[in-house]
């Protein structure tokens, strides 16, 4: 983002938000300007560019955009876990409760992670050691990190494969990752990254290598433990529905940079980037009674990262791109915390979703 210290939308308050609102003024999570940067035979592949958003306390952000635009290393360098070398983190902070973690040491950082920031990743199975039972796994965190004895853990571990829904969970405590379906190992991740209770969850793309009732299933699961737990939530997803479901404010990812910001339900019903249009009228929809018509979908695919375009890295694929687009446009409020990087984003906001110019 063009202007690290400018002011993020919050989410509003409810009544019951009310009586932690002193906690809620400052956020959990401020991430500002992050550039991480790969050197590669390539050139240096600007991977995460220049990203700035915030979470507060208790709130559920959602990062979406197209495969390969940053999202996963972006939550990858909040814990640190993008390898240096090849990867170097350019620029920027990443503020934990007001607490640099790009400035940790490794043994600083290694304390953070798993106790007070959790992640669950996009693949469950290759996210649990297939000559460990479930339960030894999650217990060894317990141990680690909380310094109680192997059966407290134990006690600990069953308690919280029976919160996430994995019903006998003594049993289940003793099984090896093969034993379990797809859902409930990443049920059994679930576990082991609250086991813990963090205060920021990291979800990236939960739901992506399960069915669509256990993708279901796990969305309510996440929400429930944001509510009974009070954790703030980081979800990366390409699913809007995913979005829709859990996010109460929406961070747009395209090509290494934020392009839209909002509160989720101002996105929906208004979003001001072409981009972010884009994304809506490609989604499948219920024609009864009409021909079937095929898919919309955006032109071209997201630019390689050691090939970005001057200016909007949009304007290759925008409908509606002209001269000045060769300049980079900033990330601006275009209405109160409704941020768009689009120098047309008044007159996008005029439109309603999926009325944008036709792609293709």
């Amino acid at each position: 983002m063009d202007s690290p210290d400018m002011d993020l939308p919050r989410p509003e308050q409810n009544d019951a938000d009310a009586s932690s609102s002193s906690r809620a003024t400052e956020p959990l999570l401020q991430v500002r300007d992050l550039r991480v940067y790969f050197n590669t035979t390539r050139g240096i592949l600007k991977a995460v560019d220049g990203v700035t958003f915030e979470i507060g306390r208790g709130e559920t952000l959602g990062l979406v955009g197209e495969s390969g635009c940053g999202k996963s290393i972006t939550a990858y360098s909040i814990l640190r876990l993008v390898p240096v070398p090849p990867g170097t983190y350019a620029g920027g902070t990443i503020l934990f409760k007001g607490t640099d973690l790009l400035k940790l040491s490794e043994r600083q950082i290694d304390s953070v992670r798993g106790s007070q920031i959790s992640i669950v990743f996009q693949d469950p199975t290759e996210s649990v050691n297939p000559i460990m039972t479930i339960g030894s796994q999650i217990s060894e965190v317990i141990v680690r990190h909380r310094g109680v004895s192997k059966a407290e853990a134990r006690d600990i571990t069953i308690a919280m494969l029976r919160r996430v829904g994995i019903g006998s969970p003594e049993r289940r405590f003793r099984s090896y990752a093969h034993e379990l379906s797809g859902g409930m190992i990443q049920r059994a991740m679930i576990a082991m990254s609250l086991v813990c209770r963090p205060e920021l969850l990291i979800a990236d793309e939960p739901t992506t290598a399960l069915d669509v009732t256990i993708q279901a299933q796990i969305l309510e699961l996440l929400g429930d433990l944001r509510r009974d737990l009070g954790m703030s939530v980081l979800i990366i997803t390409h699913d809007l529905g995913v979005v829709a479901q859990i996010s109460d404010r929406v961070a747009v990812m395209y090509a290494g940079k934020i392009v839209e910001y909002a509160a989720a339900r101002d996105l929906f019903h208004q979003p001001k980037h072409p981009y972010t249009h884009g994304l809506f009228r490609s989604l499948p929809r219920l024609q009864e009674g009409r021909t079937r018509q095929p898919l919309p979908v955006i032109p071209g695919t997201v630019p390689d990262p050691s090939e970005y375009v001057e200016g909007c890295r949009f304007r290759p694929r925008c409908p509606i791109a002209q001269e000045i687009c060769g300049s980079e446009p900033p990330l601006r409020a275009i209405s109160p915390g409704h941020l768009s990087a689009c120098h047309f984003a008044e007159q996008v906001a005029a439109l309603t979703p999926g009325s944008l110019l036709s792609y293709g």
